[in-house]
């Protein structure tokens, strides 16, 4: 009996300073290990319990039931396998942590990048529809902060035709569709014409997915070359 209550005494000593430890590096309370990638490193971190982080605590996030969780996983590491180990440490991306019903300042949101933090909180009740592809386009978020000499807003936004003005920031607009185009006109979806880095975001997406693009779209063509460009000064061997 002694045995047994040592062991689980042990168990608890070391949940608590795994949780600590999760917490010191990361900032982001009531997280426990999901998984360690063998190929990539990625540490994939789920909530235990609901968190709410922030300056403002405007940040909140809830724990998910294991069922929900292991399919989305599977998915999510599907997706994120596409990013080698040296790729992943030059953007700085580390720590995925999964939960649902994500949202800053109350409004929801697939995902919130930190490339300080090498974090990526993703929501896996986020809609099926535009979850694959918008788990990439978090990553872009990551890259862009990351690298944003290279992905210049200035020169992006010079793609586009002289009229076109893009929104100060992406909650100050309307445009929040992400269903792809049919004509895109310059434009892969509703939600690109918000803001350069989400315009970015989503022609990114949409090429690590493999979505069929018009390539005939003059601007569009433009746009795909210059994120093509600008990801092999990053790393000459990225694969799109």
């Amino acid at each position: 009996m002694n045995l047994i209550r040592l062991i689980l005494l042990s168990l608890f000593i070391f949940t608590h300073v795994q949780a600590d430890t999760i917490y010191n590096l990361i900032k982001i309370p009531n997280l426990e290990i999901y998984e360690i990638n063998k190929s990539n490193k990625l540490r994939y971190l789920y909530a235990k319990q609901p968190f709410t982080i922030g300056i403002d605590n405007n940040i909140n996030c809830f724990n998910s039931e294991k069922k929900v969780l292991d399919e989305k996983f599977k998915i999510i590491q599907k997706n994120l396998n596409r990013y080698n180990q040296k790729f992943l440490k030059k953007i700085n991306l580390k720590y995925i942590v999964l939960c649902e019903d994500l949202s800053i300042s109350k409004i929801n949101t697939a995902g919130i990048p930190d490339h300080t933090m090498k974090t990526l909180i993703l929501d896996v009740k986020f809609d099926e529809r535009y979850f694959e592809r918008v788990i990439h386009h978090e990553v872009f978020h990551i890259i862009n902060d990351r690298f944003k000499e290279i992905f210049d807003e200035k020169k992006w936004s010079n793609l586009n035709v002289k009229n076109f003005n893009y929104a100060e920031c992406s909650t100050c607009t309307d445009k929040v569709a992400l269903d792809t185009y049919k004509k895109t006109d310059g434009f892969l979806t509703e939600y690109s014409r918000s803001t350069a880095s989400e315009d970015m975001a989503e022609v990114f997406s949409h090429l690590m997915i493999g979505l069929n693009i018009n390539v005939s779209d003059p601007i569009l063509e433009k746009k795909i070359e210059f994120i093509k460009t600008n990801l092999l000064k990053i790393d000459e061997n990225f694969i799109l």
